[in-house]
Formats: structure tokens, sequence, C-alpha cells
């Protein structure tokens, strides 16, 4: 009979050896992963997608990682990823009632008992709830608020940096199979970026300690554009820092919300400014100044938004403005509308300029300062590229918000939310400064 190993067998003091190594080395690389500096700022890249002109993104989410494609709702309160379909996370946890985040949630519920045959992303008992929407399609569904572990890229504004585990992992509500449709192809949920305290710019800023503010440049390309997390600075080839293009304004609180669903009392979470007045050409357009301000219903104003790829305007002020710009533009050809735009026209004989075809600037007036749309952001090619049409698409009479600043009008445009200071800053056209939102370099420095 063959006699026990012990430990003082040349094997057993290898097995040892090899086991006290590798716990030096785990703990030596915990040690300098907390030993580094938390990064100043993240990094995400945006694309525009052209079958739905959806601005989209991907992060790494999960344990293990995998990436899950997402579509930006610049007003969201916050993110949703859909948990149906094999959420599978060894790092997933569910908000509990009464906890940080759930208190950060404001208005919310509180889900007591899951009624599945066991425990799921999606379903736990105590746990806080919130409701999420889709406004694409537009619906609203109740969802678990949950946290999962997330890696992102860090940046210095000119690169893109290392990867970082976000601490804590990012906050998101468990949605449904119903809500992902009309989204783009394979995007798993929508990333809020909205005025909240569980907003993805809050989180980040709650985990690495920087301002809560954020840089969105979207690209009117089919290269990426990009998000930053945190403060500046904000590189594009070739080497120009454009925030220092930047102009502010003050934020606006719209005090009820303008989400599909929400609770009474609720504040938006859109980002509106105050809009004071438009000029074409330089001349003032008569509009209703009543509509420009925000009522005690939380109707009218100005908002900024991705989901709706072009500017939308309340009925009375759509016709205003398009009135003045077609007085402007006699020299141009009409042709017939091409949905969803009224006014079209051809572009034979049209001159072109460093901010786009030349055609009458349009002016967003913001007492001391103004948002300026010139060609590049206020005119849409469409067809074979020899009919443009103006971007701007009649809202309705029943508009709750009066001027919703659409995607288009915001591509190559450095924005930045600065929650702070309460104030949004506007470059107005890249294409001024002989940029784009293409051109933030996003290759790995050395």
């Amino acid at each position: 009979m063959a006699a026990a190993s012990s430990p003082s067998t040349p094997s057993s003091l290898l097995s040892l050896l090899i086991v006290f190594l590798s716990l030096a080395r785990s703990q030596s690389l915990a040690g300098d992963l907390h030993s580094r500096p938390k990064p100043k700022a993240i990094l995400l890249p945006v694309r525009k997608d052209s079958a739905t002109l959806q601005y989209t993104t991907t992060i790494r989410q999960r344990t293990p990682l995998v990436p899950v494609k997402l579509t930006v709702d610049l007003g969201a309160k916050s993110p949703w990823v859909n948990c149906e379909g094999g959420y599978v996370s060894s790092t997933y946890k569910p908000v509990l009632c009464g906890s940080k985040f759930c208190e950060l949630a404001v208005f919310n519920s509180c889900s007591s008992t899951c009624y599945q045959p066991r425990p799921e992303p999606g379903c736990n008992n105590n746990t806080c709830g919130q409701f999420e929407s889709n406004s694409f399609i537009p619906t609203a569904y109740y969802g678990e608020l949950s946290t999962d572990a997330a890696v992102l890229r860090s940046t210095d504004g000119k690169n893109p940096g290392r990867a970082v585990s976000v601490p804590g992992g990012i906050v998101f509500t468990c949605g449904f199979d119903p809500l992902t449709q009309q989204l783009a192809k394979n995007a798993k949920g929508m990333l809020g970026l909205g005025r909240s305290g569980i907003s993805l710019p809050s989180v980040l800023s709650y985990a690495f300690g920087f301002p809560n503010k954020f840089g969105m440049c979207l690209s009117s390309s089919r290269s990426h554009g990009v998000i930053i997390f945190g403060d500046g600075p904000y590189f594009l080839q070739p080497g120009k820092e454009v925030s220092d293009y930047l102009i502010y304004t003050p934020l606006i609180l719209n005090p009820v919300s303008t989400a599909v669903l929400s609770f009474l009392d609720e504040p938006s979470s859109d980002y509106f400014i105050n809009v004071t007045g438009i000029k074409v050409n330089g001349q003032a357009v008569r509009l209703n100044p009543t509509l420009l301000k925000i009522n005690n219903s939380g109707n009218g104003g100005t908002k900024l938004s991705t989901v709706n790829p072009y500017t939308v305007m309340e009925t009375s002020i759509y016709k205003a403005v398009t009135k003045a710009f077609l007085a402007q533009v006699k020299y141009l050809k009409r042709v017939g509308s091409v949905q969803p735009f009224e006014y079209c026209f051809n572009t034979t004989g049209v001159g072109s300029t460093r901010v786009g075809p030349a055609v009458p600037q349009i002016e967003l007036l913001l007492g001391k300062s103004s948002w300026i749309i010139f060609g590049a952001n206020s005119m849409v090619y469409v067809g074979n590229g020899e009919t443009f049409c103006l971007g701007i698409v009649d809202g309705g009479t029943d508009a709750k918000t009066s001027i919703v600043i659409g995607g288009h009008q915001l591509e190559d445009n450095l924005v930045q939310v600065d929650m702070v200071n309460k104030r949004l800053g506007f470059t107005s056209s890249l294409l001024f400064y002989q940029t784009t939102c293409a051109n933030f370099n996003f290759t790995v420095a050395a």
C-alpha cells in the first residue's frame, strides 16, 4: 500500500509555492489597481444609425463582460437594458428599497415580492422600481432598478486611455422585450443621460469623483462622434481644443415631467434652455412669447433631444419661421415635399460655404448670446443629392414642448451639459472652426 504524500514531498512543496506566488501576484495586481489614480474623464464613442437616425453606443457590462449596444437618449432619467432573453451575470445586483440609489431615484416604488419561481435579473424581492420608456414607440414599462459591473474607457480629452471598472457598477433599469421595438438594429436598451440622480453622468460623477459634466459631439458622417463624461479638454483634430469656443446659457428646470409616464410632481429630466426669440438672416421672427416659456403645466419652452432626428416646432412657431425663411430664399427653386419635410428645393446653383450650403442662418436667441444654425444643420439632403429640405418639422398645435432641438441640428456642435453650474455650453457649428465631431482621435495613445 503506497504511503500518503506529506507536505514535505517535492510535488507538494511545488504546489504550495505556485499557490503562494499566485496569491502574491493577485495581491500585487490588486494593489496596483487600487493605487492607480481615478480617471478624470470617461469616453464613449457614438455613431449614427443610418436606418433609424438614432445615435448609438456600446458599453461593456456584466460578468463576464459582454458588449451591450444602446440608443442614446439625452433626456432620459436613467439607462435601461433588456433583461429578458438570457441576461447572465455574476455581478448583477437589484437595487434594494431604501438604499442609496433608490433614494437618488427619488420618484420610485418598492416591489416587495417577485412572483417568478426563483429570483432573476428583473425580478427580485424588496427592490426599487422605475417606469422606463421608449420614446420611439412611445410606451413605458415598470422595471427593477439594478446595478452591474461595467468597464469603460478613460480619456485625457485627446485620446482614449486605459479601461477602467466603474466602482459599484452602473445603475440601470431592467427592461423587457416590448421596449426594444423600433430601436436601432441589435440595440438592447437606451442610455439615459438626463437630469437625474441615476442617469449615467450622475452615476459616473459619483463613482469617480469628477464634476457632473459631459460633452457631447455628434457626428454628421458615418464616423464616430464622442461623449466625454467629466470636465474637458475636448480635443479634435487637427489639435483644436474646442471647449475654447463654448458659449454658455442657463439650464432651465421644467418642474413637470415630459416623460411618457411619470409620477405626480416629478420634474422633467430633459435639458431645457431659455430661447427668447428667433431670427432668420438677422431679422426677428414674430412669435407668441408665451409659447417660449414653460407654463405651470410644464408645457412650452425649448429642450434638446437625441430622440428627435430633426428640430420640431409648435405649429405657430413653425409657420412663422418657415415663412421668414422662404422670404429669404426666393432664389431657390421649390420642389415637392419629402417626408417628413414640407419645404424642399433644388440644389442647382446653390453656393457652398465652410458651414454648409449658402442659405440664411437661423438664430435661436438666448438672452445675451445666440445659437446660430448654419446651412449644414438647417438643410437636409435627400434622394440623389439634387434636393435638400429645410430640416424643421411641424409639431402640431398641442405640442407639449414648443421647440425641440433635434439631432440633425446638434451634429458637429460641441454641447456641454454642466450640472455643477446649471448651464449648457454650445459652440454652434464646428465646421466654422475647420473641424468636425468625427475628428476625435480614437487611436490609443502610446
